[in-house]
């Protein structure tokens, strides 16, 4: 019964939160589509420094042991960042090309260097560090679960409602490397399907899990603050009018607060 219960919970939780945050960004703030990269940007760093490195720094993990972990997941997500490059590149450039396609490729190449676009990177690194982050929620929706019935449908919710905003930032960088708003929302979700995942080995393994919890939560981290401050902030980073750079600023804090609010509530509770 626990179990049935766990496996309900965690999977309303993960996935649950992924279309409510695809509701929020595909209608009512569609139209903002650029403050929305700002609104990701916020919402991904205040994640990672508002709620979940001080969650693994409470734990009795070491401060330089924690430290290593989130600076080996900067490395691995900046390798990760390059293979999805070399990927799109090869996508592209497979296979050799006969003299009658060198010369067309040469003829056009400014023409083609002039309204070609670098191919948007991080949709890797911010799924990862989803499943990572999924994973971890699925262990503590587990441990309240074992503690009393009541707490673990509190937990679930608490779960669901703070992870909104930060979905809010996963589908906006998705769909910043796809252009179809369903391989996006289909990515993101199977991401938080492994909340569920979670729940089932943190039922059979709560007590050795709780150990590696915090470093669960800091490689979670590191995912979360690479994509924004290597794919999405360097988008900001564009000479803009006074009123739109004050906007610009406005929804980045706006994420940050969205948030750093609900986590504190969740957490409250």
């Amino acid at each position: 019964m626990t179990l049935v219960a766990i496996l309900i919970a965690t999977l309303c939780a993960g996935i649950g939160s992924v279309w409510v945050a695809a509701v929020l960004s595909f209608g009512v703030l569609a139209r903002y589509t650029q403050h929305m990269l700002s609104l990701a940007a916020g919402a991904l760093l205040a994640t990672a420094f508002m709620h979940l490195l001080p969650e693994a720094f409470e734990s009795q993990s070491g401060a330089q042991a924690l430290f290593g972990t989130l600076l080996a997941g900067l490395v691995f997500f900046f390798l990760l960042d390059k293979a999805e490059l070399w990927h799109h590149g090869h996508e592209h450039h497979h296979g050799p090309q006969t003299d009658a396609h060198a010369d067309h490729s040469h003829h056009d190449h400014h023409h083609d260097h002039a309204h070609a676009t670098p191919p948007r990177t991080g949709g890797w690194a911010v799924l990862t560090g989803d499943s990572v982050h999924a994973f971890g929620d699925g262990i503590l929706i587990a441990s309240a679960f074992m503690a009393d019935m009541r707490l673990g449908f509190v937990a679930a919710l608490a779960v669901l409602v703070h992870e909104v905003p930060h979905h809010m930032g996963d589908l906006v960088v998705l769909r910043g490397t796809s252009s179809n708003r369903r391989v996006a929302l289909l990515k993101v979700s199977l991401a938080g399907a492994v909340t569920a995942l979670g729940g089932m080995v943190g039922y059979g393994l709560v007590d050795l899990l709780h150990e590696w919890l915090p470093y669960f939560l800091v490689v979670a981290s590191s995912s979360f603050i690479y994509v924004a401050l290597a794919d999405l902030i360097p988008q900001l980073q564009t000479r803009l009018s006074a009123r739109a750079t004050a906007a610009q600023i406005a929804w980045l804090l706006i994420g940050m607060g969205l948030v750093t609010l609900v986590s504190r509530l969740a957490h409250e509770h």
